[in-house]
């Protein structure tokens, strides 16, 4: 068996992607509130704003009428399907008591996306860790988003430079988190982010031998569909609670 590397998180966190997507709608309460009771310990969505300013939760960010697609910042949100969330939504059904991850589509979401946090004193903004595929994004408004956990979401394969050199750049810019697809990960590169006190988080990850591989790798968070298996993995492989 493999010997597991440590992570920097203890217990890594367990983010269910989309909800607990296998096993309902995703991007629902239903689903969000599902995968919270079957123990993940924490959500994932992607963040849009409506044309009125409220964060919703959707995956494409558009909505279907007839042959048309229209993007949700054209609508208002009372126009909206009425199983699209909003934010406040989200933690109103659900509590606070969790990590959540959000992946930022467009810029101009950053701006109603930290208006609508700091109006909820309920919520720990350490654990909210906002995701994007633009590090300059995230470098920008560091300062701004102190208190907020930034993260580099992108494919080993569209690094402008090579891992070492973006690990320092990420340390450098106080973006707290790397974010790559599971077959990107091995245990050197964990290694060497954590080298940088850069966490390495991984998406995709839907089977059990892939969960076990990276627990066992020192990864910090998992992104999975399937909640129920991720959560069995984690406390198997890290004895979380």
């Amino acid at each position: 068996m493999q010997q597991r590397l440590p992570s920097l998180l203890d217990p890594p966190i367990a983010f269910a992607h989309r909800g607990a997507r296998a096993h309902a709608l995703d991007n629902t309460i239903e689903s969000f509130s599902l995968a919270l009771r079957l123990g993940a310990t924490a959500l994932e969505s992607d963040a849009w704003v409506t044309a009125d300013g409220a964060v919703v939760l959707d995956h494409d960010g558009v909505v279907r009428r007839g042959v048309r697609r229209i993007p949700i910042s054209e609508m208002l949100r009372s126009d909206l399907p009425e199983h699209v969330p909003t934010l406040d939504e989200l933690f109103e059904a659900c509590g606070t008591d969790y990590d959540l991850s959000l992946d930022i589509r467009s810029a101009d979401t950053y701006g109603a996306l930290t208006e609508s946090l700091a109006r909820r004193s309920d919520v720990d903004r350490a654990r909210v860790w906002l995701c994007d595929p633009v590090v300059d994004n995230l470098t920008e408004r560091r300062e701004e988003l102190h208190d907020i956990r930034l993260v580099h979401s992108a494919r080993l394969s569209k690094l402008a430079v090579s891992p070492e050199l973006h690990a320092a750049h990420l340390r450098a810019t106080g973006v707290d988190a790397m974010n790559m697809h599971q077959s990107d990960w091995n245990g050197g590169l964990v290694v060497l982010f954590h080298r940088f006190d850069v966490l390495a988080f991984s998406w995709d990850l839907q089977f059990e031998y892939s969960l076990e591989n990276a627990f066992r790798m020192g990864i910090d968070a998992v992104y999975s569909d399937h909640t129920d298996t991720m959560v069995d993995v984690l406390k198997r492989e890290t004895g979380a609670a």
